[in-house]
Parts: C-alpha cells; structure tokens; sequence
C-alpha cells in the first residue's frame, strides 16, 4: 500500500536551490539521460543584463560568472519576441557566431539545446537552459517533459527570489514605519549593490565564488546599512561631524543590523531563505578594516567574511564619487587613488583592485544609475 516512492517529496525540504536543481536533474536523467546540462540565468531590467545564476552540471560549466547584455544576443531576444521556447537540435546552426556566449557552449561540446523563458506574472525574469552532447534529442515527446520539468525549475527559482523579495519588502516597511531618513538615495543602492557584484565577479576565479553567492552579495548588498534605522536622526542627519559618544552610537548600527535581520527573519517567517549568514556578515561586518581598526569586532584580513569586504570598498566607492550635502561628487580617479592608498589597510587589497581594475563597467553602473540627490 505503501510501496511507491513519491521522487518530487524532498522539494519541499530545507536544502538549498543549488541541491534541489542538482536532485531534479538526476531524476530528469532517469527519463531522459542525455540531457547533460541545465542551467539558469536571470535578467537585471534595470540594467537589461543576463547574469548566469545555477547550473547542474558539476564541474563542467562553460558559463562561469558570466554577465552579456540581453541586445547582444538576438536569439534570445527572438525567443521573448516569440514568446515561445526555442529548440535547436544541432548547434552546428550557430557555429559561426561570434557571442562568447555562444562559443563557449560550442566549446564545451554541447551539440544541442532548448531554451525556456521564464515568467513570473507576466514579466519576464530569465532563461532556462536544457543541453544535450547529442544532436537531434529534443522530440516532440521529448519536450512535453522538459515543459513539466522547466515549470518546475521556474516555480522553485521564483520561490527562491519571492523568498528574498519578501525580506526586502519587510526591511522597507520597517524603514517607513519608522520614518527613516538618510542622506543617501535609491540609486546609492543600485550602484553599490552592482559594484559589489562587479568586484564578486571579478574575484570568482581567485576565491572559487559560484554565481549563487555572486547574486547573494548583489542582493543582500543594499541592506547593509538597515541597522540605521535604530540610530536617533540627531545623529544620523548631523551635518557636522559627530562627537565620540554619538560616533559611538553611530558604531551600534552594525551589530542592531544583525539583530534586525533576525528578527525579520523570525516575525516574516522567513527562515526558507539559504546563505542567509551573508547577508548576516554584511550588516554586521562591512565596517570592519583588514588592519583591525574597525568595529563592531576589531576583525584582521581575512578573518573578515569575503561578503563584508566586498560591500565595504563598493559602499565607500559610491560615497566618494556621489554627491552629498556636505561634499561635492569625486572624480573615480580620485576616489581610485585613495582606496589605492587605504588598500590593505582599511579594505582589502583584492577587492580595491577588482574594482578599479573594472573602470569601463563602473562608467556603465553610473550612466545607468545617475545621481537622484535633492538639497
């Protein structure tokens, strides 16, 4: 009565996206064996950008922390013009493009493809990817399964980012309720957050970063700072410089943010959200200096989260070429100077020179994301 095995039962348990896309590419090789890669990338609209997010075929990925813009390539765009998946059961069809996108998966040997768009209420959010090492392998049948299987990757990514979305909401109700203010604007948030991921990607190969934890630092990234909203606005809004006890009090937002985070997690009942310890250390750590000067913990080098030295250098970036009541905007030049100078004193050295290293994307984050401050 009891004999069957229900294969999907485990979906609902506490591991992460990453097991569970591995857990149902094994079960989908049970059916299809061929299908040797599938992989997910997710769309940035206010960037219009592609960024590679999770794949299940081991070591074997062509596609590391790889970002394109979605006009660079047209097939793609075909598809959400279409408005259907595409299948293409010899890639031999794109053996003459030039996207390294598209060389890279020649590269590594996969002969054929289906690509799925993904939609959550009606707005698109990414692609899915099926490969195959063989040609002529997606049949009519063949795809009736990959569409049950695909529908099921999109409901467990969009679970995954509704996870996160809804703890961002959380800490921007709080901020309401509480009449937050800060002299920082909505695009501080946006440039930070990508620089963060711009340094992430950059340090990838050297620190063995996926593109899991690469989405995790840009999307937790713009809560850094959420224990400013326990900091009295005397103190917080103060146009002058602050006395000791108020710098002290000042300090208290790193390790309130800690706490914030917790208690969010609890009262939202969001404890589903995986890695949640980086969004834990960037709140708490991301004033910490590699010489050991900072607070809340006096932490040295590397002994500070990687996450935390990140959000650092891209928070301190975009404060000194942004302009505030108090100080007109720095040139990047100058403000690359200075981190060049401060580098493995207060920030980590690494990180300094994945940015600056990076100017021609930084040019492109501020373009896109121009300075909204109001006196």
């Amino acid at each position: 009565m009891f004999t069957h095995q229900d294969l999907f039962a485990k979906f609902d348990d506490a591991s992460s996206l990453k097991q569970k896309l591995a857990r149902l590419h094994r079960i989908l090789q049970a059916e299809l064996p061929f299908i040797a890669r599938l992989a997910i990338a997710l769309y940035d609209s206010k960037t219009e950008k592609l960024t590679t997010y999770l794949h299940s075929s081991g070591a074997d990925n062509p596609l590391p922390n790889y970002q394109a813009d979605l006009e660079q390539a047209p097939s793609l765009q075909e598809i959400l013009r279409q408005g259907k998946p595409r299948v293409v059961n010899n890639l031999i069809a794109f053996a003459n493009g030039e996207h390294e996108h598209t060389l890279k998966i020649e590269q590594a040997g996969y002969a054929a493809s289906y690509t799925r768009p993904m939609f959550y209420h009606g707005l698109f959010f990414g692609f899915q990817f099926f490969n195959s090492f063989e040609t002529d392998v997606f049949t009519e049948s063949c795809l009736h399964k990959l569409d049950i299987y695909g529908q099921i990757v999109t409901l467990l990514v969009i679970n995954d980012l509704s996870i996160i979305g809804m703890l961002n909401a959380a800490v921007k109700t709080t901020q309401d309720i509480a009449h937050f203010r800060d002299p920082e604007t909505g695009n501080h948030l946006d440039r930070m957050s990508r620089y963060a991921r711009l340094i992430a990607s950059a340090l990838a190969g050297q620190y063995r970063l996926d593109d899991m934890f690469i989405n995790r630092v840009f999307m937790f990234s713009p809560l850094h700072d959420i224990g400013k909203i326990a900091i009295p606005d005397n103190i917080l809004l103060k146009a002058g410089p602050l006395n000791e006890d108020e710098f002290n009090l000042m300090k208290t937002h790193t390790v309130r943010g800690r706490q914030m985070i917790d208690e969010l997690i609890n009262n939202f009942e969001l404890n589903g959200i995986k890695d949640i310890s980086i969004l834990r250390n960037i709140a708490e750590f991301h004033h910490e200096k590699v010489n050991g000067s900072g607070y809340p913990a006096g932490l040295k080098g590397a002994d500070i989260p990687l996450e935390a030295r990140i959000v650092a250098v891209a928070d301190v970036f975009d404060a000194l070429t942004s302009k505030r009541t108090y100080k007109d905007a720095w040139s990047n030049e100058t403000a690359f100077t200075l981190l060049r100078q401060m580098a493995g004193e207060q920030f980590d050295r690494d990180c300094v020179n994945a940015l600056i290293q990076n100017e021609a994307e930084i040019n492109e984050i501020q373009r896109k994301f121009q300075e909204d401050f109001y006196c």
